[in-house]
This record gives structure tokens, C-alpha cells and sequence, in this order.
């Protein structure tokens, strides 16, 4: 009966960015239409994907997953987010603090891979353009994808459960905005070394792993690039992987800074901005830099605004 007094917690309390009312208003008013465009501009892309026959590729196919995954992680921890910057006990029950972390961390994995993934798509297409449709082919393609979608999934399984199985004791304030795994370890009453091992081995797993096969893929990429004799050959090259090397940039710089070293890693601060830069900045910015960046994509957006206007013409008043 000790143990189970010990380590049973039946919700935590989240400190948050503020206690101030007034700047709780303004963030919740802030963030609100930050996840209201991340939204948007998610839904709109994988709308404009699926509704343009010219974008039915492998690359946007893995932009529609990338969106899902964006959407997904906002909607992970923004509407609590919103929800405690309004209520005073800023509390969140034990299950749905286990689910947060879960799909939080599952989503980062599957973004992170999936990132790997577009590099591999990017360096076909620019160091093997005549084979690119014989190799990367529609199984081929599901397959990249499904194997994202798992690997995260079957990490973040393994770390929920073993971190909500460490013994909380009495201590449930957790000094951040969401239940990320490292401010929920540090509230163990125990000796926590092997969490952080097993955080340690999956960031080489999930995260460094990745991110060195994004860099082998930029340097033959790059290689390839500058064997081009033209200038405007050159320049067209680079372009089909400028929006994805601007998100790679984005995405994976942060998480190497947070979760490569548990021990001396970024203060409590330091956290919830990074964690509100993966939950909000990052999903929203992506749809815009695959827009801005991208002339297919503008293209897209041009044709399907022209029938909408077309339609609406033709319509009776």
C-alpha cells in the first residue's frame, strides 16, 4: 500500500508561461491565431495536393504526410494550452498527461524521419532525375511512409510507458506548458539514469540518425548541383530543395539542442519556447514556406483560385 501512496498521481499541475492574467490573455488571444492559421494552411495544402492531378508526386505525397503530422502535433498540445491560459487550476489528469506525451512525441519521431525520408526523395530527383519515377514508385513510396509513422509510434510507446511507470511521490508541478518527457522525468523520486540513457539512444536513433542521412543526402545533392554547367541549371536544381532544406534548418536544430543532453540541456524556459516552437511556429510556417518557395505549388494555388472564380461568376444572383 506504501508503493502504490508513492507513486500514484491522480493529475499534475502545469505552471505555464505566466501567472499574470493579463499577458495570459494576450498569449491565449495570440496563440490562438497562430493555431488557427496552422490549421488552415495545413488543411489548405493537403486540400490543394489532392485536389491538383500535376501534384500527385512522391514529394507532395510526403509534403500531405509532413501536414498531417504538423496538424496533428499542434492539436496535441494547443487546445490545453489555450484552455489553462483561461481556468486558474491549470490541472491535467494523469491519462490524459500519458496521451499527451505519447502523441507529442510520437508526432516529433514521425517528423524527424519523415524529414530523412523527403532528403531521399530530393536526392533522387537531382543526382538520378531519368530513373526518378522507376525508383521512387508508388510502394516504395508507401512504404517510407509507413515506416515513419511506426518507428515514431514505437518509440514514443516505449518512453510513455516507462516514464509513467517511475514513482511521482508527492510531487505533481510540472514547469512547462505541456507533459514533455523531460520535465515529467525530472519529477521521478528516484534515480532517473537509465530514462535518460533511453532518451539518450533514441535521439541517436530517431533524431541524429535521420539528420545524418539528410546531411548525406545534401552533400551529393550538393555535389550534384555544382557539376551543372548552366547557371539557370544550377539555380532550377536548388530550388526543388529549398523549401525542403529551410524546414530541415527549422525542425531539426532545436531537438538537437534539447534532447542531446539531458543532463546540461536548455533551462525550464528555454523549454516551453522550444516546445512552442515545435507545437506552433514550425507547423505554421511550413504550409508558407512550401507556398512562398515553391513554383509548382503557386502554380497550384493560381489554377485552383481561377476555377473558384470562375465558378462564382457563373453562379445566379
Amino acid at each position: 500500500m506504501g508503493r502504490d501512496n508513492q507513486t500514484w498521481v491522480s493529475e499534475f499541475i502545469l505552471l505555464g508561461l505566466s501567472s499574470d492574467w493579463d499577458t495570459q490573455v494576450s498569449l491565449f488571444v495570440l496563440f490562438l491565431v497562430m493555431y488557427m492559421v496552422t490549421l488552415l494552411g495545413n488543411c489548405l495544402i493537403v486540400l490543394l495536393i489532392r485536389l491538383d492531378s500535376r501534384l500527385h508526386t512522391p514529394m507532395y505525397f510526403f509534403l500531405t504526410n509532413l501536414s498531417l503530422v504538423d496538424v496533428s502535433y499542434a492539436t496535441s498540445i494547443v487546445p490545453q494550452l489555450l484552455a489553462h491560459f483561461l481556468i486558474e487550476h491549470k490541472a491535467i489528469p494523469f491519462q490524459s498527461c500519458a496521451a499527451q506525451l505519447f502523441f507529442s512525441l510520437a508526432l516529433g519521431g514521425i517528423e524527424f524521419v519523415l524529414l530523412a525520408v523527403m532528403a531521399y526523395d530530393r536526392y533522387v530527383a537531382v543526382c538520378d532525375p531519368l530513373r526518378y519515377s522507376a525508383i521512387m514508385h508508388g510502394v516504395l513510396c508507401a512504404r517510407l511512409a509507413v515506416t515513419s509513422w511506426v518507428s515514431g509510434s514505437i518509440n514514443s510507446f516505449v518512453h510513455t510507458t516507462i516514464t509513467f511507470q517511475l514513482p511521482m511521490c508527492t510531487n505533481k508541478f510540472i514547469d512547462h506548458i505541456s507533459c514533455e518527457i523531460l520535465a515529467v522525468v525530472r519529477l521521478a523520486c528516484v534515480d532517473t539514469s537509465s530514462n535518460e540513457v533511453a532518451i539518450m539512444v533514441s535521439s541517436i536513433l530517431l533524431l541524429m540518425t535521420p539528420f545524418c542521412l539528410v546531411l548525406l543526402s545534401y552533400i551529393r545533392i550538393i555535389s550534384a548541383i555544382l557539376k551543372i554547367q548552366s547557371t539557370e541549371g544550377r539555380k532550377k536544381a536548388f530550388q526543388t530543395c529549398a523549401s525542403h532544406l529551410t524546414v530541415v534548418a527549422l525542425c531539426y536544430g532545436m531537438a538537437i539542442f534539447t534532447y542531446i543532453q539531458p543532463h546540461s540541456g536548455p533551462s525550464a524556459l528555454q523549454e516551453k519556447l522550444i516546445s512552442l516552437f515545435y507545437a506552433i511556429l514550425t507547423p505554421m510556417l511550413n504550409p508558407m514556406i512550401y507556398s512562398l518557395r515553391n513554383k509548382e505549388v503557386k502554380g497550384a494555388w493560381h489554377k485552383l483560385l481561377w476555377k473558384f472564380s470562375g465558378l462564382t461568376s457563373t453562379l445566379p444572383t
